[in-house]
């Protein structure tokens, strides 16, 4: 799994050619679409704190690739997977309204 979402390949020149990064974008875009219609009394609560975790998640991906350790990398990666259940939490709050 790890080579299918460009975790781990010696083709990379950087971030952008790895699919987990342009995954996170999508991610990025997709909470902005969830989150607009949250009430305007949680702008600046809940609906920004997922923003910005969402935000973090191609920042920590371009960080670590950027970075000389496959390790160092590797562990920057699993934001992504973390930053899931911000998502998930998001759509559940989404079905709640």
């Amino acid at each position: 799994m790890s080579k299918e979402w460009g975790i781990i390949s010696k083709e990379i020149k950087n971030h952008k050619d790895l699919e987990v990064w342009k995954k996170s974008m999508d991610f990025v875009s997709n909470i902005y679409k969830i989150t607009e219609p949250f009430p305007n009394k949680e702008l600046y609560g809940l609906t920004n704190q997922i923003r910005r975790a969402a935000v973090s998640v191609p920042s920590n991906i371009a960080e670590g690739a950027a970075r000389s350790s496959k390790k160092e990398f590797q562990i920057t990666v699993f934001s992504y997977f973390l930053l899931l259940i911000t998502y998930y939490l998001s759509l559940c709050l989404k079905r709640e309204d």
